[in-house]
């Protein structure tokens, strides 16, 4: 099955899941940016890879706006050379529009981890002969206040059903793509690695998720990750 086929079939079913309170909307950005997300797919998907690196759901200013994970819109546009329109989702909170690739906030945690890719790798071709990055999970959820509200503080009964369909994603995505390490970007990507690929032989590992919320992310998060993933034993990039 190809990644466009597995990410279509993911979108279909996390759109027919429903959240309540304190959830007021959701937002599935494979669906309304999926001319954006099958270009990253089909130009950097197509091949296996050595390392997936996995992230938690998209972020309101990155996936949201671009349909590429952690994207950050000026990196996906000019370092990834993603372009595309980006239409409007079903039921869009008034404090978090989606604007496509005219917005202007910035994704920092986006924006450091792409940097890093851009930095050790110089193109993006030469990363993803090696990396591809994915989302666990394809929805973003919002609150009446718009703040964002992660999977993991879903009710019990919201997060089986969504990580029932996520983790059959990702066991997918990985046996498609036949990494030799999968690399949880954060304590939970790593988590829920564990639990959907238990009956792979891969080795499973974390790096320290890049966001801004962390003190220790600010500091240096890109040398903590060379370091991380030295650890796990994947190679550095050759100097640039």
């Amino acid at each position: 099955m190809t990644l466009v086929r597995i990410l279509k079939r993911l979108s279909r079913e996390a759109d027919a899941l429903s959240f309540g309170a304190p959830v007021t909307h959701v937002y599935n950005p494979i669906d309304y940016a999926w001319a954006a997300h099958k270009q990253y797919l089909d130009r950097y998907g197509a091949t296996g890879k050595e390392v997936v690196l996995l992230g938690m759901n998209p972020g309101p200013f990155g996936m949201a706006q671009t349909g590429v994970p952690f994207g950050e819109v000026s990196l996906v546009r000019d370092w990834l050379g993603i372009d595309e329109k980006i239409r409007r989702p079903k039921n869009e909170h008034p404090k978090r529009p989606v604007l496509g690739f005219d917005c202007r906030r910035s994704e920092v945690s986006g924006q450091r981890l792409w940097m890093w890719a851009r930095d050790r790798a110089g193109t993006p071709e030469n990363f993803f002969k090696r990396f591809f990055v994915y989302n666990y999970c394809p929805l973003v959820f919002m609150e009446a206040t718009g703040r964002n509200r992660t999977p993991d503080k879903l009710s019990a009964d919201e997060r089986e059903v969504l990580y029932e369909i996520c983790d059959r994603a990702l066991l997918a995505v990985i046996t498609q793509l036949a990494p030799r390490f999968v690399v949880g970007v954060g304590a939970f990507a790593e988590t829920r690695a564990h639990a959907a690929l238990k009956r792979l032989d891969l080795p499973i590992g974390r790096v320290l998720h890049p966001s801004p919320a962390s003190p220790i992310a600010n500091r240096g998060w890109a040398a903590q990750a060379d370091r991380q993933l030295a650890a796990l034993g994947i190679e550095p990039f050759a100097a640039v």
